[in-house]
């Protein structure tokens, strides 16, 4: 999970109101759910809001933040809306089967910076940075994993993150050595121009505290 830039609704959405329309009446010929995706790819890029998954090797949805059966009201508002992978045991789908809670004990990433919150291993788990919370953040990073089940002890999702954060241990390494005896100055571009090479891909920022290890 990472702080998402939430742009512009699809002018679609202006379409439909609470009251008068439901999900299901927009456009029969996809036009309209395609400009929706558009929109938020132009947000997440090709990667789940939750997990950072590849939306095209783990499927995807249109996700509704707050479940439309508990917050109607918010099925066509824009801040609602997200980009899920359809892996039924995490992140949207997850979600939607865990019963009742606040809704407010979610992190919501394109309100608040997820990285305030975890930090991540490079064998794939998630810790919650505890030093630095509050109890009552820590019981909100704490609901957002479980509920989205992004840290799973032997879950598929912790192995993925550490396959990809592999190939990243041996430039912490160089980098290590590197610091060791050059000068801050002279190290750091090349630690931030890869941090900005890999932004794109998935499980970026599981990559990003590999690369910055606290």
């Amino acid at each position: 999970m990472r702080l998402l830039n939430r742009g512009p609704a699809p002018p679609c959405l202006a379409n439909y109101q609470h009251g008068v329309h439901q999900w299901t009446n927009l456009s029969p010929t996809w036009v309209e759910r395609e400009d929706i995706r558009a929109a938020l790819e132009t947000m997440q890029g090709r990667r789940c809001a939750y997990c950072e998954g590849d939306l095209y090797v783990h499927g995807q949805h249109i996700e509704h933040f707050r479940q439309r059966g508990r917050y109607p009201q918010g099925t066509f508002d824009w801040d609602n809306l997200f980009w899920s992978c359809d892996r039924e045991d995490s992140c949207g789908k997850h979600k939607d089967k865990c019963g009742v809670y606040p809704p407010a004990d979610l992190i919501k990433p394109d309100d608040e910076d997820p990285e305030h919150f975890f930090l991540f291993a490079s064998n794939g788990t998630i810790a919650i940075r505890t030093a630095t919370l509050t109890a009552q953040e820590q019981h909100r990073a704490a609901e957002t994993l479980r509920i989205f089940n992004l840290d799973a002890e032997r879950g598929a999702l912790r192995f993925m993150r550490q396959a990809h954060c592999a190939g990243y241990r041996q430039t912490v390494e160089e980098l290590q050595t590197i610091s060791a005896t050059w000068p801050h100055e002279e190290w750091l571009p090349f630690l931030n121009e890869e941090i900005a090479r890999t932004s794109h891909l998935p499980f970026c920022t599981a990559i990003k505290h590999t690369l910055t290890p606290a």
